[in-house]
């Protein structure tokens, strides 16, 4: 937070200042004095969720509701900023799978009207970050192993349509912002996870919030594909720090990074610690999904000398967190989810 004090004063634009990273991102820039210009549809969740769970409202006067596609709108808020974190996405894997289109319109129709504006602005605008994802490596090895890494450097082959338009904006930056005063940096973000995020109705994201809601209603725990699959769990907090500081680090420039612990955990193991919650919740096989990964672990040796930082949150620390929060926020499970306990 001491090296973050520097965008103290600046603007910083946040596309998806809705949602969990984006909403995380805002509440970081207040505390650090920078002034904030959060930009998101409210229609990605529960139309409850975000004033009363993500903490950011329409009603602030830093947050703004509306589409990245509206090109007024961004230029007019790019205009304005001096960084740029380009969040907004259709996140949901299996939503995009399920309707590719809604995801080439916000993936890349939004990207490309932030990467536009952002082109216009170049001589004032210091850089733009794009957020991007560690799907762009694609399944991981076909026996997951703790030992096995997706470094920056490794040829990508995206299983998803989600992958697939996060490797386009990736590519789509780097075009976009190649003039000689443009700035920017990709930050691919492994699995995030952590209070107050909520689950989204039809998804197979964001196992910890599934399981956790899942146990706290009685309801059993799936393991898609036996729980095998490995990730990289890094905490919202850890995601916004390192976020903030791929804007400020001058080593950053056009440098793409990984964002992760460098820790394998299997899904499998993200369920025993929430049953250290509720020991009663039953444990079930389903298959795996199209578009899961089978995953790996980040290589962070870049992003540790470049943003010259690392993770503060570790899984156990992040689980037990993410338990207390919805013992104390029972409100926060969504209705459709309700029914299914009873």
């Amino acid at each position: 937070m001491d090296r973050l004090t520097e965008l103290s004063g600046a603007t910083v634009t946040v596309t998806g200042g809705f949602g969990l990273v984006g909403s995380r991102i805002v509440h970081r820039l207040r505390a650090v004095g920078a002034k904030p210009l959060a930009v998101g549809r409210l229609d990605a969740y529960d139309s409850a969720v975000c004033p009363a769970v993500f903490g950011v409202s329409p009603g602030d006067r830093d947050v703004i509701a509306g589409d990245v596609t509206d090109s007024a709108l961004v230029d007019d808020l790019v205009s304005r900023s001096d960084y740029v974190i380009h969040a907004a996405a259709l996140a949901d894997v299996a939503e995009c799978t399920r309707n590719p289109m809604a995801a080439v319109h916000a993936n890349i129709g939004g990207t490309q009207v932030v990467l536009d504006a952002a082109a216009r602005h170049s001589g004032t605008l210091k850089r733009l970050v794009f957020v991007s994802s560690a799907s762009v490596y694609g399944r991981g090895p076909e026996a997951p192993t703790r030992a096995a890494r997706f470094s920056e450097g490794d040829e990508l082959h995206p299983v998803s349509v989600y992958a697939n338009t996060k490797v386009w904006g990736e590519h789509q930056t780097a075009l976009a912002l190649s003039g000689r005063d443009d700035s920017y940096a990709v930050v691919r973000y492994f699995s995030v996870y952590g209070e107050p995020q909520v689950v989204k109705e039809n998804s197979h994201s964001w196992v910890v919030a599934w399981y956790a809601m899942r146990a706290a209603l009685g309801l059993p725990l799936p393991l898609n594909g036996g729980g095998k699959q490995i990730r990289d769990f890094v905490h919202v907090d850890d995601i916004a720090d390192a976020t903030l500081l791929a804007a400020l680090s001058p080593r950053a420039h056009r440098a793409t990074l990984n964002v992760g612990t460098g820790r394998a955990t299997s899904i499998r193991e993200i369920a025993d610690l929430v049953r250290l919650h509720h020991p009663e919740a039953a444990l079930v096989h389903t298959p795996l999904p199209q578009g899961d990964p089978l995953g790996a672990r980040a290589e962070t040796t870049r992003m540790k000398e470049i943003l010259r930082w690392e993770h503060a949150i570790g899984i156990e620390e992040g689980v037990q967190r993410y338990m207390r929060w919805l013992e104390r926020t029972p409100q926060a499970i969504p209705g459709w989810l309700r029914p299914q306990s009873a």
